[in-house]
């Protein structure tokens, strides 16, 4: 069994990230700047924008957080969407959520620029993505396929399982297997039989927000296992996979904290960096 230090590759994609932006603004470049949209009131939610503003330092990359009040209207939120969509400085405009039950997040998201939606979360960049012809994917697919190919880990021809169907999650990482001719199965809170399922997975991605869900009854093995939940429980952070019950049954797994979330924030860089590069020179 080994474990997938997220930690450490997510430092080796932001130095990537870094050098890069080194080479743009010694020739005179403009650096790539990623601007964050937050409405007050989730202490999480404030949480992850630091981190992001953090990691944003540490690859050079500029940043600006604009702080809207939790009773913020829908119009005024358009309004500083529109303002970041022409601003000629921001490459990457990122809005941050949950939003309040006032706002239609669903419009919000769609009223970023496509050319600097960082997420990937509107629907001319998800429909890009589910048809092959995509700049960038969802941060979080995107740090799993980073994770299982830095570490040669075989996809073409092997059973994937995803167990979630979310868009940022999901559907988008079934999405990234496929390109990479897995064969690719999607499973949901309605699938029957879920073990007899996920023990055919050589690959199994699990992202349901539900702690410790998955034991060893459902994990092949040998099979290589990948948590993207972040539960927080009277016990401290832990995955949807119960991590001491199958670990030794896998070939790799990926712990929960310093797996998959360290790789989310070092690919939102990576994303910024590249919408710079295709649509800001």
């Amino acid at each position: 069994m080994e474990i997938i230090d997220g930690k450490a590759l997510s430092q080796k994609v932001k130095d990537e990230v870094k050098a890069e932006v080194e080479k743009l603004t010694a020739k005179g470049l403009p650096a790539p700047m990623l601007a964050c949209i937050i409405v007050e009131g989730n202490s999480a939610s404030e949480i992850y924008v630091a981190n992001k503003q953090k990691a944003c330092k540490a690859c050079g990359i500029e940043s600006v957080v604009i702080k809207l009040k939790n009773d913020v209207s829908q119009e005024e939120l358009l309004k500083q969407i529109d303002k970041l969509n022409k601003d000629k400085k921001v490459s990457g405009i990122l809005l941050q959520l949950p939003l309040p039950k006032q706002l239609n997040e669903d419009e919000a998201i769609n009223r970023i620029d496509r050319h600097k939606d960082v997420d990937c979360l509107t629907r001319e960049n998800l429909g890009a993505m589910f048809s092959s012809h995509h700049d960038i994917v969802p941060c979080t697919a995107s740090g799993i396929l980073r994770m299982l190919k830095d570490n040669n880990i075989e996809i073409v021809g092997k059973r994937a399982v995803v167990i979630g169907r979310s868009l940022l999650v999901g559907r988008s990482v079934a999405t990234l297997l496929m390109e990479e001719n897995a064969t690719v199965t999607i499973c949901h809170r309605h699938t029957k039989n879920l073990d007899k399922v996920t023990k055919e997975a050589d690959i199994l991605v699990v992202a349901i927000g539900n702690p410790k869900y998955i034991t060893k009854k459902y994990i092949k093995k040998g099979a290589v296992v990948i948590d993207v939940g972040i539960n927080r429980t009277e016990n401290g952070i832990c995955g949807d996979v119960d991590f001491e019950n199958v670990k030794k049954l896998c070939r790799y797994i990926t712990p929960v904290p310093g797996g998959v979330g360290p790789m989310t924030v070092s690919c939102l860089m990576e994303n910024t960096l590249i919408l710079h590069k295709t649509h800001n020179i």
